[in-house]
């Protein structure tokens, strides 16, 4: 994994969309006071103002060097998507909002909440769903040992 840094990203990703860019985020691990260097994904959220074809464009060079770099593509949202979506990612703006820093732009939560029951449809949907596929394939292969223990690892 290269040294490109998330600040070096922010610095270029600010100078490739000046005022379309709403907001870059570094979240998860990295974020966090225990974050031990080159043993967790630099994670990257960007907020602007349209996805079009010009945005990814502009974001070409930024984004190439940045994935070349061993980390994930950033997660893309539009202003509007990013007010609106608090209910559908529930979990995971919970988990954004308490490990994040601004890289570029502003913060980008005032006034975003997460309802209690949001996280909590979202958490039965996925339990509910992993549980449904588990028992799909444990039906395919519980006459199958080696194809059970696969199932279960």
């Amino acid at each position: 994994m290269s040294e490109l840094t998330a600040e070096t990203f922010a610095s270029e990703v600010t100078a490739a969309l000046g005022a379309r860019l709403g907001a870059l985020l570094l979240y998860g691990s990295a974020a966090r006071e225990a974050h031990v260097p080159r043993h967790a994904a630099l994670n990257t959220l960007l907020v602007c103002n349209a996805v079009d074809e010009a945005l990814f464009a502009a974001l070409e060079s930024a984004v190439r060097a940045w994935t070349r770099a061993g980390h994930p593509a950033p997660l893309i949202f539009t202003e509007q998507e990013w007010r609106d979506s608090s209910d559908a990612f529930a979990i995971e703006y919970e988990d954004i909002r308490q490990a994040h820093r601004v890289l570029a732009g502003r913060d980008p939560w005032q006034g975003i909440s997460v309802r209690r029951e949001d996280l909590r449809r979202q958490l039965e949907f996925e339990l509910v769903g992993k549980l449904v596929r588990l028992r799909q394939a444990y039906a395919a292969a519980w006459s199958d040992p080696k194809r059970l223990t696969e199932v279960v690892v």
